[in-house]
């Protein structure tokens, strides 16, 4: 099946083929034509999978096709709702908006959390078509009555699961009753707990599904290995593998914040230039980061597994577990970010004696014994170096009588802020 086969227009299929795509992906030949159809829709797709394009696509071609088409209008109030988790995930979804309606009269825009809210209330005054959003940011808007939802003719529901895992099922129980009742829906998860379908019963009518990445399986596309090594060579292995194989445009995983800075920073020093990606980061360093790392300017970007959710590169080539997650399902995830649309991708980990567990259960979750691969001067020794032992704790000197209150009164600091999470604005339009 060719994209032309799909009943897109001409306008549209030309954008798909200035970006050198034919054939869809499994995903988008079932989906674009239940959308088209104008269906309900509930999918089932890991990252990678091309889903983006597989709702993007046909909600293009439904706003532009026929006596339904009122682009005409001055005042354009949303006609397509996209809800995303993560602001990095709205960027993307009205970047994949952008490149195939550039030849299109649709206007999009995405608002999420993190910057002033004037230059997003000025966009929407001017009229907006599709309006891709973080829960927490949308909620904002209307609670200012700056957007108007009842013109949304499709709304859809991105990375459910995500959104349930971050807090967000209030939220969006919130949008649906705003929106009208009489529209399309898609819902989009990798997985789907009971939580989901609960919340797919109440949303969709009648949907059709799409099932093409099976929970837990990793990509065909995707060659992976394990080195296994000692805890402390492990920074010395990654520069070696940068420098003998000339690796760019590596994704690494850390498992912490502070990990991930600590990497970017060896790496950097050692010639390799990295920059880390995570939640402490502003998000001008985030988009930064990820823009320089698109471009080919860094040839690593470290991660932990939160602030990766909303990385989505075609040609990624490399992957490396610089550490194992505890989470063997995140494993899966992580690798997905290579071996897209149907190009190769190599994912790497670096295992140490503590990991082996981890490793047991990747294995036994993916159903199959991963590669082993020796790098000369880097074998694993026959048992695992003791950690040092961290200096005994000094007890803390009692407060003075007068300031006791004040000090326990001080050590709330910690405490949740209690904000909702919220995404932010893009500002980038398009006529």
């Amino acid at each position: 099946m060719k994209f032309s086969d799909l009943g897109l227009s001409a306008d549209i299929q030309r954008a798909v083929a200035e970006q050198g795509y034919d054939t869809p992906t499994p995903i988008q030949q079932q989906a674009i034509p239940a959308v088209l159809a104008g269906h309900d829709l509930m999918a089932s797709a890991q990252t990678g999978t091309g889903k983006t394009a597989g709702f993007t696509l046909p909600i293009l071609q439904r706003l532009t096709a026929g006596a339904n088409d009122c682009l005409s209008r001055v005042a354009r109030t949303p006609r397509v709702l996209v809800l995303t988790p993560t602001r990095e995930l709205a960027i993307q979804v009205e970047e994949s908006v952008q490149t195939y309606g550039k030849y299109l009269p649709v206007n999009s825009l995405a608002v999420f959390g993190g910057v002033g809210i004037n230059p997003q209330i000025a966009n929407l005054r001017r009229g907006v078509d599709i309006l891709v959003a973080t829960p927490g940011r949308l909620l904002d808007h209307v609670q200012q009555s700056t957007v108007n939802l009842s013109g949304i003719e499709i709304f859809v529901l991105d990375e459910a699961d995500r959104m349930l895992d971050m807090g967000f099922i209030r939220d969006i129980r919130k949008i649906i009753a705003l929106l009208p009742k009489q529209r399309q829906n898609l819902l989009f998860s990798a997985t789907f707990s009971p939580e989901i379908r609960e919340l797919a019963g109440g949303l969709l009518e009648q949907p059709v599904s799409v099932d093409v990445a099976p929970r837990n399986t990793a990509a065909e596309t995707v060659t992976q290995k394990v080195i296994e090594c000692n805890r402390e060579q492990k920074k010395e292995l990654l520069k070696h593998l940068f420098t003998t194989r000339s690796l760019h445009q590596v994704l690494v995983f850390a498992r912490t914040k502070h990990g991930a800075d600590a990497l970017a920073r060896t790496l950097d020093k050692a010639g390799i230039k990295a920059a880390a990606i995570h939640g402490d980061k502003s998000q001008g360093a985030r988009t930064r980061a990820l823009s320089e790392f698109k471009d080919g300017k860094l040839a690593a970007l470290v991660a932990t597994d939160i602030a990766a959710r909303g990385i989505d590169i075609d040609a990624l080539p490399y992957v490396i577990n610089y550490e194992l997650p505890n989470v063997a399902e995140d494993y899966v995830h992580r690798i997905g970010r290579t071996g897209r649309a149907g190009m190769e991708g190599e994912a790497i980990s670096l295992v140490c004696h503590d990991e082996r567990p981890q490793l047991k259960d990747i294995e036994k979750l993916i159903r199959r014994t991963l590669e082993r691969m020796v790098v000369d001067g880097f074998e694993q020794a026959a048992v695992a170096a003791p950690r040092p032992v961290q200096p005994p704790r000094q007890p803390r000197k009692p407060a003075a009588a007068g300031n006791a209150g004040k000090s326990r009164q001080g050590s709330g600091k910690n405490a949740p802020a209690g904000g909702r999470p919220q995404g932010h604005h893009s500002g980038k339009r398009h006529h």
